[in-house]
């Protein structure tokens, strides 16, 4: 029910009653403002309302007829996305109040036991990497063995982000997870039964089942985030969930190399502190896999934002997964996010897997060493993927640089992207990230063995340098930040006044609000 004020009583002539007529008003305004509905071209006007006076109706449409003036791309989102102030409906909704949002408490729960899975991951991924000398000479290949036990990482995630995604917006979170930590479980224990010379390919399927687990696992902070914290948290929670990658990435330089040293020359030794690693890792994995079908839930009984109250509310029918991925492949800021987060992730996969070698070509012996550099890579990004989450949080400021690009690229991707899948935008990222982190390794890799460390370093400088400049370019548009700070869809209300015995000149009241849609353009 919607009230019409005392200036649209005035506005009808005295002793008049409104009969069946409709009062047009766009969506979020004041029910006194009039509108209408755009018919065969911008100026065209239609006002079916009885009992107004003329000269309200000529000032109306005098006000309407107005030319349009074109909108830049970045106006456009506001434009469509129109501010209600407190108390009034939500759009799309008639006649019912907003949606309550509450936060959960299980949210620290479900943020913890991701973060922890997705460590052990993260951990299995670079284990060998790290002291790929030590493994080269226990199972008798070379180099480039050692380098696809990292590479498989990247080369299976590129096929299977397509389903994975699919899986997660279809499916749901609680499926994608269970997958996710079941898998890097099953990997962890396949690996324990490769630790003889001759078992190689043992070990490569262990880390191929892992880099599955990958798939389920590296998009889902962002879609963490959203579904399970509120507005002021978000930006956080999805740093957290990074942090727990970038956390086992770090402890993966640390302790392979102190727990497998290179002791080549006894072969019972070296046998058995690879075991006691794999052993050791199979047993955390199992232990997360436990705790993540006792407490991971799909989603919180409340959703935690105006944001996600929105999509939870969307009927499902008109999600098309194929026509979101092509939305976000027409998305220009998107695209060039895509690019240059391929770049950045690419660079750091990239010397991630050969840091050993690099640094073993100056330093014999120093596998210690290289882990400890390994380390300080890691943690520094991790410094700057808190504070970037802090920063955004408060100030939803994304076009700068500095190493917490990782939550940044996520969490900015769902802004531009909004209301699209966050698991896809950020399945799309990571996708990009595996094939330049292929590449980059491949290039970077052999220049580093047919010329030195440093033209592979220079040769990464380079394409970072021009990442840089496309995320410069980046234009922002934070659709999904507007909805939660009060903006909300900008369509067209048709208010149906009808004959009551009750309704007198200065107190009429709409019986029925429905909704009349409006091309985007023309509101």
């Amino acid at each position: 029910m919607v009230k019409l004020n005392d200036e649209e009583g005035a506005a009808m002539a005295p002793g008049h009653q409104p009969t069946n007529g409709y009062l047009l008003v766009p969506g979020g305004e004041p029910p006194g403002k009039v509108s209408a509905e755009l018919q065969n071209g911008p100026k065209a006007v239609c006002l079916t309302l009885n009992g107004v006076s003329r000269d309200s109706l000529a000032a109306a449409a005098e006000a309407l007829c107005r030319p349009q003036t074109p909108l830049a791309p970045e106006e456009e989102t506001q434009t469509r996305l129109l501010p209600t102030g407190p108390g009034e409906e939500t759009p799309g909704t008639e006649g019912s109040p907003a949606p309550q949002t509450a936060l959960s408490a299980r949210r620290f729960v479900v943020l913890l036991i991701f973060s922890l899975y997705s460590l052990v991951n993260a951990f299995q991924w670079i284990q060998y990497s790290v002291i790929s000398n030590v493994f080269e000479g226990f199972y008798g290949v070379s180099s480039l063995h050692i380098d696809w036990l990292s590479m498989v990482y990247m080369l299976a995630y590129v096929p299977l982000i397509f389903p994975a995604t699919w899986l997660l917006d279809t499916r749901g979170l609680r499926l994608t997870a269970l997958l996710g930590s079941g898998l890097n479980c099953l990997g962890a224990w396949v690996k324990c039964a490769s630790v003889q010379q001759h078992l190689f390919w043992v070990t490569m399927l262990g880390q191929c089942l892992c880099s599955v687990a990958q798939v389920f696992i590296l998009g889902l902070p962002s879609r963490i985030a959203s579904v399970w914290f509120g507005p002021k948290e978000v930006s956080t929670a999805c740093a957290t969930a990074v942090l727990g990658n970038q956390l086992g990435a770090a402890i993966g330089f640390l302790l392979p190399p102190v727990l497998v040293p290179n002791t080549q020359n006894n072969t019972d030794l070296l046998a058995c502190n690879i075991s006691t690693m794999f052993y050791g890792t199979s047993s955390v994995a199992t232990f997360l896999c436990f705790l993540t079908i006792i407490a991971f839930k799909e989603k919180p009984q409340y959703p935690p934002s105006q944001a996600q109250a929105v999509l939870q509310n969307s009927p499902p029918a008109k999600y098309s997964y194929k026509k979101s991925i092509r939305n976000l492949f027409r998305n220009v800021p998107f695209v060039l996010l895509l690019i240059t987060y391929g770049i950045i992730t690419g660079a750091f996969y990239s010397v991630s897997t050969l840091l050993n070698q690099m640094i073993l070509t100056y330093y014999k012996g120093e596998e210690v060493s290289a882990g400890k550099i390994g380390l300080t890579l890691v943690v520094a990004g991790m410094v700057g993927s808190i504070l970037c989450g802090f920063w955004l949080d408060y100030t939803k400021i994304y076009n700068f640089f500095m190493t917490g690009y990782l939550p940044l690229g996520f969490e900015f991707a769902v802004e531009i992207t909004y209301p699209e899948s966050e698991g896809t935008s950020s399945g799309l990222l990571n996708a990009a990230a595996q094939i330049f982190g292929i590449l980059f390794t491949l290039a970077q890799g052999k220049l580093t063995t047919d010329y030195s460390p440093k033209a592979g370093n220079i040769f990464l400088c380079v394409w970072l340098f021009l990442g840089i400049i496309l995320t410069a370019l980046i234009k922002s548009d934070l659709r999904r930040h507007n909805i939660n700070i009060g903006i909300a869809n900008g369509d067209i209300k048709a208010v149906p006044v009808e004959d009551t015995v009750e309704d007198s000149p200065t107190d009429k009241e709409s019986k029925t609000i429905v909704m009349s849609k409006q091309s985007e353009s023309a509101i």
